[in-house]
């Protein structure tokens, strides 16, 4: 694929996973848990729009190594801010 034509495609596809986003927020009757997992859910696809297209993740002779890469930081990244809400909510719930 061109590269015009990949950055044109990556920077399309994040303006409408934010206006999506926007959308999900200010105009539904969704439930505060609901919208929270769906923009969580449109945050994380940008994020792979945006290593995949902008920053060549797959790209040159070691792709695979460096694809590897981020995705262990995704899950130490998840396993980080997981936990940290965990123990911020049990310790709320023991305090009320």
């Amino acid at each position: 694929m061109n590269t015009i034509v990949k950055h044109t495609v990556g920077f399309i596809a994040s303006i409408v996973l934010t206006l999506l986003a926007v959308f999900v927020t200010l105009y539904t009757n969704m439930t505060f848990h609901a919208k929270t997992t769906i923009i969580f859910g449109f945050a994380f696809i940008q994020a792979a729009v945006q290593l995949l297209m902008f920053m060549h993740l797959t790209e040159g002779k070691d792709g695979q190594v460096q694809s590897f890469k981020v995705i262990f930081a995704i899950i130490i990244t998840l396993v980080t801010v997981v936990g940290t809400y965990w123990v911020m909510q049990g310790g709320h719930s023991h305090h009320l």
